[in-house]
């Protein structure tokens, strides 16, 4: 019994331990790239470059990516860097160990991070479109950069060379609650320094890359909708139908 409402308690954490993973901090909404081919490949290639380094994704295949367009040619000449093979899971080829020792922790496979990040504040695509572009230098982290999105994070900034460096810009408030302390509001944000990308094309850039790992979640999520809507209006044609069968199967019967 004592175990069952330990469960019970750790359970009920969930939802509050998520959301402080998150900061609280407004989603903006993520550009729909579900069904942009060239939008899907360069996400792809920004996947990569920039995230497979550290992460992994051991539930997606290189092979794969011929569902967004990319020949077996392309994958081979664009994707793949370190002798895998087209039929290869998308490993990460640091040790778990070495990860940990620099981060803290080990990374976290991104096969489904868009639907794991999904809650009642906005879907796992906005989570990570907001989380990519709210990152700002805080030399008292140990990577040098903190995140709006999830404070204190410990994974640093590895798209900051497009966009370029930012320090985050706050004003001290009196604790709303009258607990005599004072709150740090958040105003906005300052460039530093300016990145390879301007601030417009950034967003589009990670937009390109959301939406990546939004289709790699599932990539047989428009095949799915598609045939949903065929499903939908085979069963309405088919009532109609058993309807009128059913109207004139009784039509004599009292």
């Amino acid at each position: 019994m004592k175990f069952l409402k330990k469960m019970i308690a750790a359970i009920a954490l969930v939802p509050a331990l998520a959301f402080a993973s998150g900061g609280g901090f407004a989603l903006d909404h993520a550009p729909d790239r579900s069904t942009d081919m060239a939008a899907l490949q360069n996400g792809a290639k920004l996947f990569v470059n920039y995230c497979l380094n550290c992460h992994a994704a051991a539930s997606m295949r290189y092979n794969r990516l011929r569902d967004i367009g990319l020949t077996e040619d392309q994958i081979k000449t664009n994707l793949l860097f370190t002798g895998e093979k087209v039929g290869d899971l998308m490993k990460t080829a640091m040790a778990a160990k070495d990860a940990k020792a620099m981060f803290g922790v080990v990374p976290p496979d991104l096969s489904v991070i868009a639907r794991a990040r999904s809650s009642s504040e906005g879907s796992g695509a906005d989570w990570l479109y907001t989380y990519l572009r709210t990152y700002y230098k805080d030399d008292t982290r140990p990577t040098g950069w903190n995140n709006m999105v999830f404070p204190n994070v410990g994974m640093p900034h590895v798209l900051w060379e497009l966009q370029g460096t930012r320090t985050a810009k706050f004003v001290e408030e009196k604790d709303p609650h009258g607990a005599g302390g004072v709150t740090h509001k958040f105003t906005g944000f300052e460039q530093v320094t300016a990145g390879k990308l301007s601030a417009n094309d950034y967003d589009s850039t990670v937009a390109d890359l959301v939406g990546y790992l939004q289709w790699m979640g599932e990539p047989v999520q428009n095949t799915r909708k598609r045939l949903g809507v065929w499903v939908l209006l085979f069963l309405g044609i088919f009532f109609v139908v058993a309807w009128r069968l059913n109207a004139a199967f009784w039509k004599d019967i009292k």
